[in-house]
């Protein structure tokens, strides 16, 4: 598995402010369109970028992937809830784009309720994943420590320019680079990356090769 990663000097700065939770509350409760909010303890982060042509078409082949992944599994539940914001209140929240929920027992919104998930109300998610295009920087460092503080057992951070998964699992209230999915049991994280290599301009026939390779991996349950 390939562990150098190469920062883009065109990525995004890092521009996490001050700010209360209140605060937070107000900016997540009237966000514009593509807007994204981002808050660790007192500070504050807000992606206000539009979804490229790029984070978009790798955004959806992951969903492929993770959906081709389970079809082998008819038993097993699963819910991937792709830009969902998943909050700790008081403390943190994170829109990442992908949550994954394994096993069932996911979040499950009422009328009149926020359209959030609460984690003192449910059980963290299985794996989050970021697409970082122009945020890779932001995704390998504060977003990492966000998750951590959330106490999400996987994270991946998919490196769009560098076709690159790093995963990382939770061991000890850190964070240790994993070169298999803990939550995916049996999915080599370097599968993932030559399937990102056969990606050209289409997201589709990547996603077809991903699906011929595992056939051949044996079937695991978490």
């Amino acid at each position: 598995m390939n562990t150098s990663v190469i920062v883009d000097p065109s990525a995004k700065i890092s521009s996490w402010r001050h700010a209360t939770w209140n605060e937070y509350l107000e900016r997540v409760e009237n966000l514009s369109e593509n807007e994204r909010v981002f808050f660790n303890l007192d500070t504050i982060w807000i992606d206000m970028g539009n979804e490229g042509i790029n984070h978009s078409r790798f955004n959806e082949l992951f969903s492929l992937l993770l959906f081709v992944w389970f079809s082998r599994q008819s038993d097993v539940k699963f819910d991937l809830l792709g830009g969902c914001v998943i909050e700790k209140p008081q403390t943190q929240s994170a829109a990442p784009d992908k949550v994954l929920y394994v096993g069932g027992n996911s979040p499950k919104w009422k009328s009149g309720e926020p359209r959030r998930v609460n984690l003192d109300l449910w059980r963290v998610p299985d794996l989050v994943a970021e697409i970082a295009d122009t945020t890779l920087a932001i995704d390998l460092d504060e977003k990492k420590q966000l998750y951590l503080a959330l106490g999400i057992p996987e994270y991946w951070v998919i490196d769009v320019k560098g076709k690159q998964v790093l995963a990382f699992r939770l061991v000890d209230r850190k964070y240790e680079q994993c070169p298999e999915s803990l939550v995916l049991t049996g999915l080599p994280i370097e599968l993932l990356e030559q399937t990102l290599e056969r990606m050209d301009n289409e997201n589709g026939n990547a996603a077809l090769w991903f699906a011929a390779q595992i056939q051949n991996l044996p079937i695991e349950t978490k």
